[in-house]
């Protein structure tokens, strides 16, 4: 079959279509020869030498290519992995910048660059044709009628995020099709839309819709999958598989179909994304792309044994975002998310690993400064989870202004608050008013805290009351994966029990977490499906568990539909209550001491914390004076913003704490909004003043609105 071929144009990346044919372009610095590879729907191929090559850019134009062509690139080069180079023209190639792929990579020995249980491993070479087993890139009509759909940017102190998985939130809601569920549509369906706005979120964090590697050859001996999807191929493509509608290219389609009705609810979409790394592996992992395309262009190679890849993720390699056209892919990729995609926001995976200049993590590092000076990514939520697994990769608190954080130390000291362990209470108190003292130094602002308690990676909410230690034997990996350390605590009995008292404990702790999480000041993640007691079952890295370990159980008992009612009605109380979620730290001072108004802190007994008080770790209860009176940041019309004003009262004591009202605030009439002891919100509940007593039971926390 003939097929012409003309000189085309190096610019821009990937295959476009104009309407009359499609420009292909595809970059490698170190290959002798790249042939563009067209596939019929009999998967016969035509191979086309791409001889025109500006800038490292090899390119060409094809009159006559249409949306639904299915293509690939075989590259030519040295194959030489001493050296870092691993050309083999036997391996078909997904673009880098394709917008869609036909499939998933079946796994065999043909998709690797060495032969298969050879001694010399991966310096061997393998002639293995496998363009069976690798899906092919899609030529896609990108038009779609968004109507007058645009990027929400709810403010940063008004986002409150749910972090979710587009296949576990909807593969088990029998309110959703059957053909829906698990899909980007099933996602949705007025059935999923209606329970995010019942719960008042105004965001959605997606765990990676990227095309990843889905059966990487340690889970296929296992018999599983990789379910999370932190193991990327393709930066451009909405992952295949959570596509009702499998005609190649729809997925990109129905993905925006996704994001346009979630904005018409009023919910952002925020994609978890994975530039550290990509799921090519280690030296001895599959050719997939980047490998084969340019393998020492595209990732850290050692300097002395450029054979083995720099790893910072755990992973097996790291990207070389020190590369121009490396930073380019990830610039091109954010972008096309947000122009072209709708997307509102990122939160990208191990960012400590993009910010590493050469071996240490730097903050002003180019990813950083290209991101910043950038007219489209600087005005979307940027999010960081500030750690990679390198050595010195801890580095919350340490990022750039416009970036908000992941903050594990909010974790952390909630859950040690709520367990009993030894921590001051100014610990507590600088996480629970938004950490000043990691954000205000360089400029930002308490949103710039990502509160969590929970999150995909470790125990779900209901586990993390319920078990000590980790029971991850599913995984097939000898319970040796996962964090050993969860700061977790079982109520008395490892995992299920009958016990009333423990379980009304557990009940009353999974309260007091979410409480603490929705009333601090910052933005809250709740981790989808704590709103409904979700339980992996004691497994804390069920990464690769795509069955019910993992998808979320709609069929629920007494007590987790009571917990969906609190949820709601917590989220509704924060929304409410601008004095939750301000703008500015309190005072733009120390967050304690004489002379602060708009915030108090208090002993039980009523009295000002003392500064030895303040930092005894062995204190356990601790009163929390909000002023809505004192609110400093106007609203956007320059008006006076007035809110009630509030009394906390945190009790993690093993005993019940008489709380009495503090000093300057007796004479005023304080009733009970939320007593955690209780399944549900007070509605007319007992009013304190004067020097009454508030009981506060063991491990509880009571909230008082004050009525005058």
């Amino acid at each position: 079959m003939y097929v012409a071929l003309w000189p085309g144009k190096p610019y821009p990346l990937g295959a476009t279509f104009d309407g009359k044919g499609t420009n292909f372009a595809l970059f490698s610095e170190n290959a002798t020869g790249v042939e563009l590879c067209l596939f019929d729907k009999d998967d016969h191929e035509v191979r086309l030498a791409l001889s025109e090559v500006d800038n490292f850019v090899w390119h060409g134009y094809v009159p006559g290519v249409a949306p639904g062509q299915r293509y690939g690139f075989r590259v030519h080069g040295p194959y030489d992995p001493s050296e870092g180079h691993r050309f083999n023209p036997t391996k078909l190639l997904i673009d880098p910048y394709a917008k869609a792929l036909d499939g998933d990579i079946s796994y065999g020995p043909e998709i690797f660059g060495y032969a298969w249980h050879h001694p010399e491993e991966d310096l061997s070479w393998s002639h293995l044709e496998d363009s069976k087993l690798i899906p092919k890139a899609v030529v896609i009509d990108d038009s779609f009628d968004w109507e007058d759909d645009q990027l929400l940017q709810t403010p940063a102190h008004e986002t409150i995020i749910y972090e979710t998985h587009v296949k576990g939130f909807t593969k088990l809601n029998p309110d959703i099709p059957v053909e829906l569920r698990g899909t980007y549509a099933g996602l949705a369906h007025p059935a999923a839309i209606a329970h995010l706005q019942s719960l008042g979120i105004t965001a959605i964090e997606l765990l990676p819709v990227h095309q990843y590697f889905s059966f990487p050859g340690h889970l296929v001996k296992q018999k599983l999958k990789n379910y999370w999807g932190y193991d990327s191929i393709n930066y451009f493509t909405p992952h295949w598989i959570y596509s009702s509608d499998k005609t190649p290219g729809q997925q990109v389609t129905e993905f925006k179909q996704m994001v346009k009705t979630l904005h018409n609810a009023g919910i952002e979409v925020i994609l978890d994304v994975v530039y550290n790394h990509t799921g090519e592996g280690n030296h001895l992992g599959p050719t997939l792309s980047l490998r084969g395309i340019d393998n020492a262009t595209y990732y850290r190679l050692l300097e002395d044994e450029p054979r083995y890849y720099m790893d910072f993720t755990g992973c097996g390699n790291s990207l070389n975002v020190r590369h121009p056209q490396v930073l380019k892919l990830i610039m091109d990729s954010l972008r096309y998310w947000v122009l072209e995609m709708h997307v509102d926001g990122f939160r990208f995976d191990l960012a400590s690993a993009l910010a590493r200049e050469l071996y240490e993590v730097d903050s002003l590092a180019a990813f950083f400064d290209i991101i910043h000076q950038d007219p489209v990514l600087s005005n979307v939520k940027l999010i960081a989870e500030p750690w990679d697994v390198g050595e010195g990769g801890y580095h919350v608190g340490k990022f750039p202004l416009l970036w908000s954080e992941w903050n594990g130390k909010y974790r952390d000291t909630v859950r040690d608050f709520w367990r009993g362990e030894e921590s001051s209470l100014a610990e507590f108190g600088y996480r629970f008013t938004g950490s000043s003292d990691l954000y205000e130094s360089n400029g930002r602002r308490p949103s710039a805290s990502i509160n969590f308690i929970t999150a995909h990676d470790g125990f779900p909410l209901n586990d993390l009351v319920s078990y000590n230690d980790k029971h991850n034997q599913a995984n097939g990996e000898d319970n040796r994966d996962g964090e050993s350390y969860n700061r977790s605590w079982n109520c008395g009995v490892e995992g299920a029990t009958d016990n009333l008292e423990i379980l009304k404990l557990r009940e009353r702790q999974r309260r007091n977490f979410l409480v603490t999480l929705m009333l601090s000041q910052g933005v809250p993640m709740l981790l989808g499906g704590d709103e409904m007691g979700r339980s992996q079952h004691g497994n804390n890295n069920p990464y690769c568990q795509d069955n019910e370990i993992s998808w979320f159980n709609w069929d629920l008992p007494e007590e987790n539909a009571e917990l969906l009612d609190f949820t709601r009605q917590l989220i509704y109380l924060r929304r409410q209550h601008p004095v939750f979620r301000r703008r500015k730290w309190f005072q733009g001072q120390a967050i304690h001491g004489w002379g602060v108004t708009d915030i108090g802190w208090f002993n039980p007994d009523g009295g000002e914390m003392t500064e030895e008080q303040w930092n005894d770790g062995l204190g356990k209860a601790i009163g929390i004076f909000l002023n809505g009176e004192a609110i400093a940041k106007r609203g956007p019309q320059a008006e006076r913003i007035m809110d009630d004003s509030f009394l906390l009262f945190f009790n993690s004591h093993h005993e019940m704490i008489e709380f009495v009202l503090p000093v300057g605030l007796r004479d005023r009439n304080w009733a009970v909004v939320i007593d955690t002891k209780e399944p549900h919100f007070i509605e007319e509940g007992s009013v304190y003043t004067d020097y009454k007593t508030v009981p506060v039971t063991e491990r509880s926390v009571v909230v008082l609105r004050r009525l005058d």
